[in-house]
Protein backbone atom coordinates (compact mmCIF):
# COMPACT_ATOMS: atom_id res chain seq x y z
CA UNK A 1 0.00 0.00 0.00
CA UNK A 2 0.94 3.47 -0.45
CA UNK A 3 0.28 6.39 2.23
CA UNK A 4 0.59 10.02 -0.13
CA UNK A 5 1.51 12.65 2.39
CA UNK A 6 0.66 16.16 1.26
CA UNK A 7 2.54 19.10 2.94
CA UNK A 8 1.46 22.23 1.09
CA UNK A 9 3.83 24.76 1.66
CA UNK A 10 4.52 29.20 1.46
CA UNK A 11 7.35 30.62 2.74
CA UNK A 12 9.10 27.96 5.09
CA UNK A 13 12.65 27.96 4.25
CA UNK A 14 13.33 27.62 8.12
CA UNK A 15 11.10 24.12 8.09
CA UNK A 16 10.46 22.82 4.99
CA UNK A 17 14.10 20.61 5.08
CA UNK A 18 13.33 19.51 8.86
CA UNK A 19 9.83 18.51 8.12
CA UNK A 20 10.46 16.55 5.16
CA UNK A 21 13.51 14.94 6.53
CA UNK A 22 10.94 13.55 9.85
CA UNK A 23 8.42 12.32 7.19
CA UNK A 24 11.13 10.61 5.44
CA UNK A 25 12.13 8.89 9.16
CA UNK A 26 8.73 7.36 10.31
CA UNK A 27 8.94 4.06 10.03
CA UNK A 28 5.65 2.52 8.77
CA UNK A 29 4.36 -1.34 8.15
CA UNK A 30 6.77 -3.31 6.16
CA UNK A 31 3.82 -3.41 3.20
CA UNK A 32 3.55 0.28 3.18
CA UNK A 33 5.62 2.85 0.70
CA UNK A 34 5.54 6.88 1.33
CA UNK A 35 4.66 8.96 -1.22
CA UNK A 36 5.63 12.72 -0.42
CA UNK A 37 4.17 15.40 -2.14
CA UNK A 38 4.90 18.89 -1.72
CA UNK A 39 3.05 21.68 -3.40
CA UNK A 40 5.11 24.91 -3.28
CA UNK A 41 2.40 28.15 -3.38
CA UNK A 42 4.90 30.23 -4.56
CA UNK A 43 6.76 30.97 -1.92
CA UNK A 44 9.14 34.29 -2.03
CA UNK A 45 11.82 33.15 0.61
CA UNK A 46 14.59 30.06 -0.03
CA UNK A 47 11.72 27.67 -0.05
CA UNK A 48 12.24 26.62 -3.83
CA UNK A 49 16.00 26.43 -3.18
CA UNK A 50 15.67 24.23 -0.57
CA UNK A 51 13.33 21.65 -2.35
CA UNK A 52 15.76 21.63 -5.34
CA UNK A 53 18.11 19.88 -3.15
CA UNK A 54 15.77 17.40 -1.44
CA UNK A 55 15.72 13.98 -3.31
CA UNK A 56 13.07 11.39 -3.27
CA UNK A 57 10.11 13.65 -2.90
CA UNK A 58 7.48 15.27 -5.24
CA UNK A 59 7.66 19.05 -6.04
CA UNK A 60 4.55 21.05 -7.58
CA UNK A 61 4.82 24.45 -8.06
CA UNK A 62 2.00 27.47 -7.82
CA UNK A 63 3.06 30.15 -10.72
CA UNK A 64 1.10 32.11 -8.11
CA UNK A 65 -0.13 32.61 -4.53
CA UNK A 66 -3.61 30.62 -4.48
CA UNK A 67 -3.66 29.73 -0.52
CA UNK A 68 -3.41 26.57 1.72
CA UNK A 69 -6.90 24.66 -0.13
CA UNK A 70 -5.75 25.29 -3.31
CA UNK A 71 -2.13 24.03 -2.62
CA UNK A 72 -3.91 20.76 -1.18
CA UNK A 73 -6.34 20.34 -3.91
CA UNK A 74 -3.59 20.24 -6.44
CA UNK A 75 -2.04 17.64 -4.26
CA UNK A 76 -4.82 15.72 -4.13
CA UNK A 77 -4.95 15.72 -7.87
CA UNK A 78 -1.74 14.00 -8.14
CA UNK A 79 -1.42 11.65 -5.29
CA UNK A 80 -1.24 7.96 -5.91
CA UNK A 81 -1.72 6.60 -2.56
CA UNK A 82 -4.14 4.53 -1.37
CA UNK A 83 -4.35 6.53 1.71
CA UNK A 84 -3.65 10.06 1.87
CA UNK A 85 -2.09 12.40 4.64
CA UNK A 86 -2.14 16.21 4.94
CA UNK A 87 0.84 17.41 6.96
CA UNK A 88 1.79 20.75 7.32
CA UNK A 89 5.49 22.18 6.49
CA UNK A 90 6.19 23.89 9.89
CA UNK A 91 7.04 21.85 12.64
CA UNK A 92 3.63 21.78 15.13
CA UNK A 93 2.62 18.16 14.27
CA UNK A 94 4.81 15.00 14.80
CA UNK A 95 4.92 12.73 11.88
CA UNK A 96 5.28 10.30 14.59
CA UNK A 97 2.17 9.62 14.82
CA UNK A 98 1.20 8.58 11.46
CA UNK A 99 1.29 5.01 12.09
CA UNK A 100 -1.75 5.74 15.01
CA UNK A 101 -3.32 7.88 12.76
CA UNK A 102 -3.46 5.68 9.63
CA UNK A 103 -4.21 1.87 11.55
CA UNK A 104 -8.01 2.80 12.52
CA UNK A 105 -8.64 2.87 8.36
CA UNK A 106 -5.86 -0.12 7.79
CA UNK A 107 -7.53 -2.04 10.08
CA UNK A 108 -11.20 -0.76 8.16
CA UNK A 109 -12.29 0.89 10.84
CA UNK A 110 -12.89 3.92 9.34
CA UNK A 111 -12.58 5.99 6.15
CA UNK A 112 -11.52 8.84 7.37
CA UNK A 113 -9.31 9.99 10.86
CA UNK A 114 -8.65 13.18 12.25
CA UNK A 115 -5.65 13.94 14.24
CA UNK A 116 -7.13 15.67 17.18
CA UNK A 117 -5.01 18.68 19.25
CA UNK A 118 -8.61 19.02 21.81
CA UNK A 119 -9.74 15.95 22.87
CA UNK A 120 -8.98 15.11 26.30
CA UNK A 121 -6.87 18.42 26.46
CA UNK A 122 -7.66 20.82 29.12
CA UNK A 123 -7.58 24.44 29.23
CA UNK A 124 -5.04 25.65 31.59
CA UNK A 125 -4.75 29.64 31.64
CA UNK A 126 -1.89 29.54 34.26
CA UNK A 127 1.00 27.74 35.48
CA UNK A 128 3.85 25.91 33.26
CA UNK A 129 1.73 23.65 31.35
CA UNK A 130 -0.77 26.91 30.79
CA UNK A 131 -2.37 26.59 27.26
CA UNK A 132 -0.59 28.17 24.48
CA UNK A 133 -2.52 30.48 22.10
CA UNK A 134 -5.52 30.25 23.94
CA UNK A 135 -7.69 32.44 22.10
CA UNK A 136 -7.15 30.16 19.12
CA UNK A 137 -7.67 27.25 21.55
CA UNK A 138 -11.16 28.70 22.04
CA UNK A 139 -11.57 29.32 18.47
CA UNK A 140 -11.07 25.75 17.80
CA UNK A 141 -13.24 24.87 20.35
CA UNK A 142 -15.66 27.40 18.87
CA UNK A 143 -15.62 26.17 15.51
CA UNK A 144 -15.86 22.71 16.88
CA UNK A 145 -19.02 23.58 18.30
CA UNK A 146 -20.30 25.02 15.25
CA UNK A 147 -19.73 21.67 13.17
CA UNK A 148 -21.20 19.34 15.91
CA UNK A 149 -24.53 21.53 15.76
CA UNK A 150 -25.07 21.78 12.62
CA UNK A 151 -23.98 17.84 11.37
CA UNK A 152 -24.76 16.05 13.89
CA UNK A 153 -21.16 14.79 14.79
CA UNK A 154 -18.88 14.24 17.63
CA UNK A 155 -15.70 15.89 15.66
CA UNK A 156 -13.56 17.45 18.72
CA UNK A 157 -10.96 19.26 16.13
CA UNK A 158 -12.28 20.33 13.26
CA UNK A 159 -9.19 22.74 11.85
CA UNK A 160 -6.93 20.07 12.62
CA UNK A 161 -3.86 19.71 9.65
CA UNK A 162 -3.93 15.82 10.35
CA UNK A 163 -6.80 14.98 8.20
CA UNK A 164 -6.33 11.35 6.74
CA UNK A 165 -8.72 9.81 3.64
CA UNK A 166 -9.17 6.38 1.91
CA UNK A 167 -8.33 8.00 -1.60
CA UNK A 168 -12.34 7.36 -2.38
CA UNK A 169 -13.19 9.77 0.32
CA UNK A 170 -11.95 12.72 -1.84
CA UNK A 171 -11.61 11.53 -4.89
CA UNK A 172 -14.71 12.67 -6.63
CA UNK A 173 -15.11 15.81 -4.05
CA UNK A 174 -15.61 19.49 -5.47
CA UNK A 175 -13.74 21.69 -3.74
CA UNK A 176 -13.70 25.33 -3.71
CA UNK A 177 -11.94 26.49 -1.15
CA UNK A 178 -8.79 28.04 -1.51
CA UNK A 179 -7.30 29.17 1.61
CA UNK A 180 -7.81 27.95 5.07
CA UNK A 181 -11.67 27.92 4.53
CA UNK A 182 -10.40 24.47 3.25
CA UNK A 183 -10.85 22.56 6.09
CA UNK A 184 -14.11 23.26 7.33
CA UNK A 185 -15.55 23.14 3.40
CA UNK A 186 -13.99 19.37 3.32
CA UNK A 187 -14.76 18.56 6.56
CA UNK A 188 -19.02 19.77 5.65
CA UNK A 189 -18.55 17.79 2.56
CA UNK A 190 -16.96 14.24 4.27
CA UNK A 191 -19.61 14.64 6.74
CA UNK A 192 -22.62 14.86 4.45
CA UNK A 193 -21.58 12.13 2.52
CA UNK A 194 -22.47 9.97 5.37
CA UNK A 195 -18.46 9.29 6.26
CA UNK A 196 -17.80 8.97 10.15
CA UNK A 197 -14.52 10.78 11.08
CA UNK A 198 -12.69 9.04 13.73
CA UNK A 199 -10.09 11.18 16.33
CA UNK A 200 -7.05 9.71 17.35
CA UNK A 201 -5.82 12.36 20.24
CA UNK A 202 -2.38 14.28 19.18
CA UNK A 203 0.04 16.72 20.59
CA UNK A 204 1.40 19.57 18.85
CA UNK A 205 3.83 22.11 19.40
CA UNK A 206 2.09 25.32 18.31
CA UNK A 207 4.01 28.42 17.05
CA UNK A 208 3.43 32.24 17.01
CA UNK A 209 2.96 34.75 14.35
CA UNK A 210 6.62 35.93 14.93
CA UNK A 211 7.40 32.10 13.83
CA UNK A 212 5.14 32.21 10.92
CA UNK A 213 2.18 31.29 11.70
CA UNK A 214 -0.24 32.22 9.17
CA UNK A 215 -4.06 31.89 10.20
CA UNK A 216 -5.94 34.97 11.93
CA UNK A 217 -9.23 35.98 13.65
CA UNK A 218 -10.73 37.07 10.28
CA UNK A 219 -10.19 33.09 9.13
CA UNK A 220 -12.49 32.58 12.29
CA UNK A 221 -15.44 34.09 11.14
CA UNK A 222 -15.04 32.83 6.99
CA UNK A 223 -14.55 29.41 8.56
CA UNK A 224 -18.11 29.70 10.48
CA UNK A 225 -19.31 31.33 7.02
CA UNK A 226 -18.41 27.89 5.14
CA UNK A 227 -20.01 25.69 7.50
CA UNK A 228 -23.36 27.04 7.45
CA UNK A 229 -23.33 27.45 3.86
CA UNK A 230 -22.11 23.62 2.97
CA UNK A 231 -25.13 22.98 5.36
CA UNK A 232 -27.15 23.98 2.74
CA UNK A 233 -25.45 23.87 -0.59
CA UNK A 234 -22.96 21.26 -2.53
Amino acid sequence: MILSIIIPVYNEEKTISEIIRRVKKVKLRKDFLKEIVVVNDASLDKTSEKLQNIKGIIVLNHKKNLGKGAAITTGFKKASGDIILIQDADLEYDPEDYTRLIRPIVDGFTDVVYGSRLKNYPLRIRGTRKTPLITHYLGNKFLSLVTRMLYRTDLSDMETCYKVFKKGVVKDLKLRANRFDFEPEITAKILKNGYKIYEIPIKVKPRGYDEGKKITWKDGFIAVWTLIKYRFIN
